[in-house]
């Protein structure tokens, strides 16, 4: 039987933490040059473009943009481009296309289409010689190195370091990058740490909610994209706010949630929401650096709240390949799927 240190999602989302801080070193010349072009030309607004795991980047990156530079970030749907073939009008904008393989003709064609419409195209993206990285004016590498694993897991991590790495050089925020560079060793602190319940809580599960708010929302999306892709478990993601709309009339009874969170100024409504649907008697998990909070899934202190969401993943991926396991699957072959996904 296949054992969870034995995959190649284990591999590589173990070494994440090693491939962002070579990243920061390798990129900062990069990312500096795009800065002065920022800085000389400031964009109207920011567009981010991406699919799968690479779009929960971007909601992250929306998060970290509008509230580290206070630019109003919006994200695109690459099918305006690549099936109604229509033009946008995006003069002055700042264009930001993620992708692990840079091979989507959809989401090409998305990037190639917004730059004819006056935009800056930044493509963040693995393969630096990909069809994405050639119609980009500037390319941040994610450096993640290969990934051979279907589920994409330190590529998406390295997507938030890159995010994190170009608004921190942008706003002239020093105590942010100081912050983005010691993440790595909370991340590798958090792999060794205890998910175990987590583990043993979702093996007979059948449907979860995966709760973050703000900087968190994409975590929540990765977790839940996760949790469908590579254990068969049917999941999804809300922000702790629109969980209290409709969603919260199944949360009941051993109906499991959890949330993924930051020490930051969303937190203490997250954790209401938690112990209002622990009350309920539901399944509660909570990412916490704190050994007193109830539920919680421990992680190591993040060194600024933008950073918690990547040290948050980096312990649930390990949880997720340990899952995968202990309900029967594969998560370097997850069912009907392609490492490359090709979209038109």
């Amino acid at each position: 039987m296949l054992k969870p240190n034995q995959t190649k999602m284990h591999h590589e989302a173990g070494e994440a933490a090693d491939a962002i801080r070579r990243q920061l070193a390798a990129n900062d010349a990069i990312v500096a040059a795009l800065v002065e072009r920022l800085r000389a030309a400031p964009p109207r607004f920011i567009v981010t473009c991406a699919r799968g795991s690479s779009d929960h980047a971007a909601t992250f990156g929306k998060y970290v943009f509008e509230t580290q530079i206070g630019l109003m970030t919006a994200s695109a749907s690459p099918s305006i481009s690549s099936i109604y073939q229509a033009r946008q009008q995006l003069a002055g904008a700042l264009y930001i296309a993620i992708s692990q393989s840079g091979g989507s003709p959809d989401l090409v064609r998305a990037a190639s289409g917004a730059r004819e419409a006056g935009a800056h195209v930044v493509a963040l993206v693995n393969i630096e010689d990909s069809p994405l990285a050639k119609v980009a004016d500037t390319v941040v590498p994610l450096r993640a190195g290969p990934e051979l694993s279907v589920a994409a897991t330190k590529s998406y991590l390295c997507a938030l370091s890159a995010l994190v790495h170009v608004a921190a050089r942008w706003n002239g925020d020093e105590a942010l990058f100081a912050a983005l560079q010691a993440t790595p060793a909370a991340m590798r602190a958090t792999w060794a740490m205890d998910w175990s319940p987590l583990v043993d809580g979702l093996a007979g599960a059948n449907n979860l909610f995966v709760v973050g708010r703000g900087l968190g929302l994409g975590a929540a999306q990765e977790a839940a994209l996760k949790l469908k892709e590579t254990c068969g478990l049917h999941a999804e993601a809300f922000s702790s706010a629109e969980v209290k709309h409709g969603p919260m009339a199944l949360v009941g009874r051993d109906f499991p949630v959890l949330f993924l969170t930051q020490q930051d100024e969303s937190f203490a409504g997250t954790r209401e929401v938690a112990d209002e649907f622990a009350a309920r008697g539901a399944k509660v998990w909570l990412t916490s650096p704190d050994a007193a909070q109830p539920q919680r899934l421990p992680v190591a202190a993040a060194p600024h709240p933008v950073c918690a969401p990547l040290i948050a993943v980096q312990g649930f991926y390990k949880a997720a390949n340990a899952l995968s396991i202990a309900r029967g699957h594969n998560p370097d072959m997850p069912p009907h799927l392609n490492k490359v996904t090709r979209t038109v």
